[in-house]
């Protein structure tokens, strides 16, 4: 987080998410079983990638401001962290799997909090689901617009 005097540097922000996201995973093959279940997570993690660049497209071309994404890094239970500088992880489980969900989760949540304060009239917020598959599709609006 930014001290409270000072305004978040979107570019700096989304500069940093896109090396972030763009990182190898670094699987270790040792840790799979088997070639099936390597190439499962190696799909599911390059899945992340495309939902993390898609999700930054929009947050870089929208109105959402640096303080706006900045305060989204309290998603994800804050382990993903921007000191406004750079970018900081606390790792859950299994870095490789997470990183990116990490990023996709910040950046779902600066866009739905956006979303949430331009929509007015009752029952505003239930529109956000709806919002998220026209604009993202199912895929996306299903994993991180529930």
């Amino acid at each position: 987080m930014t001290h409270p005097d000072q305004t978040a540097d979107k570019a700096a922000i989304i500069n940093a998410l896109a090396q972030w996201i763009a990182q190898r995973p670094g699987l270790e093959y040792e840790n799979y079983g088997d070639p099936v279940s390597y190439r499962a997570e190696a799909r599911a993690i390059g899945k992340d990638l495309q939902d993390a660049r898609t999700l930054l497209r929009y947050v870089d071309a929208s109105q959402i401001t640096g303080d706006q994404l900045a305060d989204a890094f309290r998603a994800f239970s804050g382990r993903l962290s921007w000191d406004g500088a750079k970018l900081s992880y606390c790792t859950g489980q299994y870095w490789p799997t997470e990183y990116r969900k990490a990023a996709c989760a910040v950046l779902a949540s600066a866009i739905r909090y956006y979303w949430r304060d331009s929509m007015t009239g009752p029952n505003a917020g239930g529109h956000i689901s709806k919002t998220a598959r026209n604009t993202f599709g199912r895929g996306i609006a299903s994993r991180w617009f529930r």
